[in-house]
C-alpha cells in the first residue's frame, strides 16, 4: 500500500463526523468505473508441459537455468 493511501486513511479518521458526507461525496465523484474482469485471465494455463510433475520440480528446473539462453 502506498504512503499516500495510508495518509488518506489517517486523514479520513480525523474528519469530524459532520464533514464525512461531503468528503465521501467528493471521493465518489473521483472514482472511475472498473471494467468487469474475468477470472481466471485468458492466459491462465497457457503453458503446457510434457511431464505432470513440473510444479514439484521447480527448484530443479530453476537450477538448470530455465529461461536462460542455452
Amino acid at each position: 500500500m502506498s504512503a499516500e493511501r495510508d495518509e488518506l486513511r489517517e486523514l479520513v479518521e480525523q474528519l469530524p463526523d459532520e464533514d464525512v458526507p461531503a468528503a465521501l461525496a467528493d471521493v465518489r465523484r473521483r472514482l472511475r468505473p472498473v471494467g468487469e474482469r474475468r477470472w481466471p485471465p485468458a492466459f491462465f494455463g497457457a503453458g503446457r508441459a510434457e511431464r505432470s510433475d513440473v510444479a514439484d520440480r521447480t527448484e530443479e528446473i530453476l537450477r538448470e537455468g530455465f529461461g536462460r539462453p542455452a
